[in-house]
């Protein structure tokens, strides 16, 4: 893919503008010497002329901000181009034969330090890049509860302790678990999840560098399994980065219009096309719910609602198509029904269902799947409160010219993706084997009904019928991006009946859905029945089969980073059933 080749020449021009040599360590870290860092020391004016340059906006800059951090692959566990070592295994009693000389280490570690494997550990290790070795312990993985993500955590405490210890070039070692078989390549992904650099510390040069370390060494057995390692971790991370930026950037970074420079800019060369819908009458006329939410944030130009439609068309005959409509609340004050009592505080993370939406099709231009069709549409809008803003008792009428009678104007969520999903639902009879979802950050009720961590996905009824749901979750625990499955009942029909001659649809009560009985099954009807898609259920002569994904739970902490929940699962469902 163009676009990526040319993030990564812009990266590497930025690399070696800083030292040189950060993307090639062995002209740095000579045989017996240590690489403490990805550049050498830039007098101030040297410094100043960088960050006047990169400040520049440019189609290089931009690319720059969307590089991966940089990964190699190695089967020489001496190589000397690393600075140290992060060991992730259960114990040194399990470490393969390959791996037996650093057995003699924690042995003799252990021997004075009974927390070996509860604790991350920092132990000197002559012979070794940088003479040292941190160990991660994955501790036990056998138990009825123990799932992958005992590998991401690991690593990500051990790179995290790495970093501490001051290594720029860590060379990351997890061999193959005989009941876990893609540990190494999650492991991979919990050591670059802590290496995220946020896009706006990378944007005001506020570090030396656009990435924490120079480079992330990862240790395969074999040629072969270290580059297919590297080319995965490669286009699920640039995926989860995408994801990141859009889904944890602030309110004012990530505004409707910003969110769509960015994704235009990210697929551009690619093989991916790209719409935006900007005008107003056009949503106006098309979107009726979501031009609702935008009618106050219309008044401030840099706050006015963005459409961003994205496609991808795989070689071959297609065989499936995937139409996703991602909620991109770029700030949620809660509207009229507004947030009180500081619990306002991290809305802008409202916008990571359509971030993951980004994110995915990210994966689909780096993996390029053939035979696979996927459409996306993200709904980007701030639900802002003013004069102009949109209130409870009002009666809209849905693409599907369906009248909703507005409840809460805080279930705005709802709104914005209800039109999208109706024309999917259009598009979905004349597409070959399509799936359609909605993937949200929708509601607290999924965070108290499953706790944090964890998606929920529920089907209708045929997508139930072709146990939808049931794979999603199976396909979440290959790279620990996890789900729970819940099913939307008639009691979550009769909820958003109109409860007068006047309205067709209540489109929420005036509670928190946490306070609300079946708070996270119900908004999932309320989207079929204002859509339309209740006219394609099981008993329809075109049945279309529909999920949706709460991530409220899974979308990540607050403060903290994104996950890129639920892209993983997704790209293992999708397009890495057969490699993983």
């Amino acid at each position: 893919m163009v676009v990526i080749k040319s993030q990564e020449k812009a990266a590497k021009a930025a690399r070696v503008q800083l030292d040189g040599s950060c993307d090639q360590p062995r002209r740095v870290a000579r045989k017996g010497s240590v690489a403490t860092g990805c550049q050498r020391s830039l007098s101030p004016r040297r410094l100043k002329r960088r960050r006047k340059t990169t400040t520049t906006t440019t189609a290089a800059a931009a690319a720059m901000c969307t590089s991966v951090q940089p990964v190699e692959w190695t089967t020489d566990l001496k190589n000397q181009n690393f600075d140290g070592i992060v060991l992730v295994t259960q114990s040194h009693d399990t470490l393969p034969s390959e791996l037996e000389c650093l057995k003699a280490p924690l042995e003799a570690y252990g021997s004075v330090d009974s927390s070996l494997g509860e604790e991350v550990v920092v132990l000197k290790v002559p012979g070794f890049p940088g003479n040292r070795l941190v160990f991660a312990s994955t501790g036990p993985v056998n138990r009825d509860y123990d799932d992958v993500r005992r590998f991401s955590d690991a690593a990500e405490k051990g790179i995290k302790r790495a970093l501490k210890a001051g290594m720029q070039r860590p060379l990351l070692v997890c061999p193959p678990h005989k009941d876990y078989k893609n540990g190494t390549l999650v492991a991979a992904l919990g050591a670059l999840h802590a290496l995220y650099m946020p896009l706006e510390v990378r944007e005001a040069n506020v570090k030396p560098t656009d990435y924490k370390v120079c480079v992330l060494g990862l240790w395969a057995a074999q040629e072969a399994q270290g580059k297919r390692l590297v080319e995965l971790t490669d286009a699920l991370e640039s995926g989860r980065l995408a994801c990141r930026d859009i889904g944890g950037s602030d309110p004012e970074r990530m505004a409707a219009p910003r969110v769509a420079d960015y994704v235009q800019d990210l697929f551009k060369d690619s093989p991916v096309q790209v719409e935006v819908v900007s005008n107003l009458k056009v949503l106006e006329k098309e979107y009726p719910c979501l031009a609702a939410v935008n009618r106050c944030a219309n008044s401030v130009p840099r706050h006015q609602a963005r459409v961003i439609k994205l496609q991808y068309c795989g070689e071959g005959p297609i065989q499936k198509t995937l139409m996703l409509v991602g909620k991109g609340i770029t700030y949620d004050t809660g509207g009229a029904d507004i947030k009180a009592g500081g619990v306002m505080a991290g809305m802008h993370r409202d916008k990571c269902g359509a971030a993951a939406v980004a994110g995915f099709f990210q994966i689909v231009a780096k993996l390029k799947p053939k035979h696979l069709k996927v459409v996306g549409s993200m709904a980007m809008v701030r639900n802002s409160v003013g004069a102009d803003c949109y209130v409870a008792d009002e009666l809209v009428v849905s693409r599907a010219g369906r009248r909703v009678r507005v409840g809460n104007t805080d279930a705005e969520g709802r709104m914005v993706m209800v039109d999208l999903l109706c024309e999917m639902k259009e598009k979905a009879v004349r597409e070959t084997s399509p799936q359609l979802f909605t993937i949200a950050t929708l509601t607290g009720h999924a965070i108290r009904a499953m706790g944090p961590n964890y998606s929920i996905i529920m089907d209708n009824g045929p997508a139930h019928r072709s146990g939808n749901a049931a794979q999603w979750q199976k396909a979440g625990e290959v790279l620990g991006d996890v789900f729970e499955v819940s099913s939307i009942r008639r009691e979550d029909y009769e909820f958003h009946k109109g409860k007068s001659e006047y309205e067709d649809i209540l489109q929420s009560n005036n509670l928190p859905s946490t306070a609300t009985p079946r708070g996270h099954q119900a908004p999932a009807a309320f989207l079929i029945m204002a859509s339309g898609l209740d006219k394609h259920g099981v008993d329809s002569n075109t049945p279309l089969p529909y999920s949706h994904i709460d991530i409220a739970g899974s979308s990540g902490p607050f403060p903290g980073v994104p996950t890129g929940a639920p892209i993983l699962a997704m790209a293992t469902n999708y397009i890495l059933s057969n490699v993983l």
